[in-house]
């Protein structure tokens, strides 16, 4: 079903939560003209170190200010760190394969960054560990509580893109994209050269079309016993097929919380997307057109959408008592304090 929250609030209502996020590169990143995170394709693989230090820390190490388009827009960890302010809730970051890690703990899945999926993406032995040592650390965490997963990983809409079509789903018509001009044509060529080249088998197909994202998320999904909350965008679909594959009981368990600005989105099909595959979508219903601050009002033109988990976290605090206007005040708050900030964004 999908809902702007709906049955789903009754869920996670009241319940203990835990927030991961799991941080990755993949090189597709680098391909000009496949992603906006980032103000250039070299500096995506300082993106999600930086997005994870900003969520814990409310400044980034890695760089000086945060993470930015090419049009200045700040990442979207600034509303996943403004929602969960509203909760005390456990905030961890998890590297499944980041070039530049964040400077402050995390949890290590010890892979490695993701190739050129044209060329191979992930290889099996680090592939097997990942998944090894996600599901390790989702049993690890269980409890009576709900798991939220977010992540970050510039161009994962292309990996993920990619597995879809290996898994046999439309993955072109389903991912969305960064920008409000989806680059369908770029990523169509690139899925279409990895999908010609990776092997029959299952398994090996999936690593090499996957990044460390993906893999990292749809391990500890598999491994963490109870509800869990895929809060992301049109990748959670990846997430979940990869998680019909492998283990597909835990799909009763497991829903994907996104933002109204990707169901929105023309340019993808994330609803029909997740009937197809099983898993049930609801969506955060929060609208900044009301901002003070022109930086959040283009998220209504189409612009970031969705990352860090923004979606799943506004959907947590809405469940939990917040208001969609005292929602809106703080996002407003921690964007004025990024602009205020001394250190310049890059």
């Amino acid at each position: 079903m999908i809902d702007s929250i709906g049955s789903l609030s009754e869920r996670i209502r009241g319940k203990k939560a835990k927030f991961l996020l799991v941080i990755g590169t993949t090189d597709v990143s680098l391909i000009p003209g496949i992603t906006v995170a980032g103000a250039t394709p070299e500096l995506t693989m300082f993106t999600p170190a930086a997005d994870a230090e900003y969520l814990i820390t409310g400044k980034c190490k890695v760089i000086n200010g945060v993470p930015i388009t090419p049009d200045g827009i700040p990442t979207p960890a600034l509303l996943t760190r403004a929602s969960l302010s509203f909760m005390n809730i456990d905030k961890l970051v998890v590297n499944a394969g980041a070039r530049v890690t964040p400077r402050i703990p995390y949890l290590d899945l010890h892979g490695e960054p993701g190739q050129d999926i044209r060329n191979g993406g992930i290889r099996k032995e680090v592939g097997e560990r990942i998944i090894e040592n996600g599901i390790t650390l989702g049993e690890s965490l269980s409890d009576e509580g709900i798991l939220v997963i977010g992540e970050s990983i510039p161009a994962g809409t292309t990996t993920a893109a990619a597995v879809l079509t290996g898994l046999g789903f439309d993955g072109i018509k389903t991912v969305s994209s960064s920008s409000p001009n989806n680059p369908k044509d770029i990523k169509r060529a690139i899925v279409e050269e990895a999908i010609r080249k990776s092997p029959s088998n299952l398994m090996d197909r999936i690593f090499w079309l996957s990044d460390p994202v993906l893999l990292g998320v749809s391990a500890v999904t598999i491994g963490f016993k109870g509800l869990v909350i895929l809060a992301g965008g049109t990748q959670m679909t990846a997430v979940a097929a990869i998680v019909k594959e492998l283990e597909p009981r835990r799909l009763s368990e497991i829903g994907i919380v996104t933002t109204r600005w990707v169901v929105r989105d023309s340019s993808a099909s994330i609803v029909e997307a997740s009937k197809e595959i099983g898993v049930n979508l609801s969506y955060s219903n929060v609208n900044l057109s009301g901002s003070q601050y022109e930086g959040l009002r283009v998220y209504e033109r189409g612009f970031v959408k969705e990352g860090v988990g923004a979606g799943g976290s506004m959907a947590l605090a809405l469940s939990n008592g917040s208001s969609e206007g005292e929602l809106v005040k703080r996002i407003d708050e921690y964007y004025s304090d990024l602009i205020n900030a001394d250190n310049k964004a890059i």
